[in-house]
């Protein structure tokens, strides 16, 4: 299984009063790891970036779940935190982004997993993946994460 690895700087908005990632921000930091990676840019994607993106598309890619595990704090640092993502799961008209936390050191902070589902932009209905789509993800399945508690 493929893996990408998109490092991501913890800013200062990010800590809490403990001097850890808030857990809120803690999403927002795979958010921007999940559309650096996933989001077509420009009029072709290469490689990974296939997902519609933006006010423009055509499509919309809406989050119906998401679930995290904490593991360990995140505090800050002048070097990027890292976050590795894949696919765990492929269906009709959605998808499930998988992701490990790593900070700056390689310590695990954090497991988590988003339900993505693709919406046409004119109907709001959800709309299949196609078969482009399909084969770039493809390249990145593997194994859903495997939460300690459920």
């Amino acid at each position: 299984m493929a893996r990408v690895r998109v490092p991501v700087p913890v800013r200062w908005s990010d800590l809490d009063a403990y001097g850890h990632v808030n857990n809120a921000a803690m999403l927002t930091l795979l958010e921007e790891a999940r559309i650096a990676t996933f989001w077509a840019k420009g009029e072709t994607a290469s490689g990974t970036n296939v997902l519609a993106g933006g006010p423009d598309a055509s499509s919309y890619t809406l989050v119906a779940r998401q679930e995290i595990e904490y593991l360990a704090p995140l505090g800050h640092s002048h070097e990027p935190a890292v976050v590795e993502l894949w696919i765990g799961r492929v269906g009709g008209a959605s998808l499930d982004v998988c992701y490990e936390l790593l900070s700056p050191t390689g310590q695990l902070a954090a497991r988590a997993a988003t339900s993505i589902v693709m919406v046409d932009a004119d109907s709001g209905r959800p709309r299949r993946l196609d078969d482009d789509e399909r084969r770039a993800l493809a390249e990145l399945e593997g194994d859903p994460i495997e939460f300690r508690r459920r």
